[in-house]
């Protein structure tokens, strides 16, 4: 089952994020940047077993803000990019803020939720700030990148569109490991023993190589997009 629903949910939030810019543009993928990074700070809390193999259950999310900086960096440019990734951490810290806020209240008598919020929200802050600073690092080095096979390949070729596929897996591939290196060791370093925390790595690592190569298919069809989008603006000629 935990299998199943992962495919459906990379599928799910995949073509979200589609449908995102396709109806609302690169501001569509803004709030796609800011839902997925608030979400994947709670569902990281989960560990799950799929494939046999032990993992955090918000990679999924995670794995889509590189989809939406890619499709940022193709379509809209490297500015727009980077303003997916600062929106993505100004939404991480307002969240890591307002959800500690909420453990400063004293319940009434009658509550019956603030054991489960506080059960699940006193351990988020670790896990928030290692998930900013990790994806502050990781998103920001894999906008970079990206450019970086764009202009490699643009030189090499004399070809701007061709190849997007090494510029998208390229840069994506790379910062992943560094994401699933630095995630590992902030987050769960001294909870779990080393053979955990190689297995949270490793089966990390092993989904966002999966999501990465699905996600090259979505950022073709968000460039056949913004082709559509941008041949509907262009004025007619005589």
């Amino acid at each position: 089952m935990n299998e199943l629903l992962l495919i459906l949910s990379v599928i799910v939030i995949y073509g979200f994020a589609l449908l995102a810019y396709l109806f609302f543009g690169k501001s569509g993928l803004y709030c796609m940047s800011a839902i997925a990074t608030i979400c994947a700070n709670i569902e990281v809390i989960i560990l799950i077993k799929a494939f046999g193999l032990e993992q955090t259950l918000g990679n999924v999310l995670f794995a889509v803000t590189f989809l939406i900086t890619d499709i940022l960096s193709e379509c809209e440019g490297k500015k727009s990019a980077n303003k997916a990734v600062i929106i993505g951490i100004f939404c991480s810290i307002f969240f890591l803020i307002l959800s500690q806020s909420w453990l400063l209240y004293a319940p009434s008598e009658g509550d019956t939720a603030m054991p489960a919020i506080s059960a699940v929200f006193s351990n988020t802050p670790r896990m928030i700030m290692a998930s900013l600073v990790v994806y502050a690092v990781s998103q920001l080095f894999d906008v970079w990148l990206y450019h970086k096979w764009w202009a490699f390949t643009e030189k090499k070729f004399g070809d701007k569109r061709r190849f997007l596929w090494l510029r998208n897996n390229g840069s994506t591939l790379v910062s992943q490991l560094i994401n699933s290196i630095l995630f590992t060791a902030l987050a769960f370093a001294g909870t779990y023993d080393f053979m955990t925390l190689l297995s949270i790595f490793g089966s990390g690592y092993i989904i966002y190589i999966f999501t990465t190569l699905l996600d090259t298919p979505a950022v073709y069809l968000a460039r056949l997009i913004s082709d559509k989008k941008k041949s509907k603006t262009l004025p007619l000629t005589k």
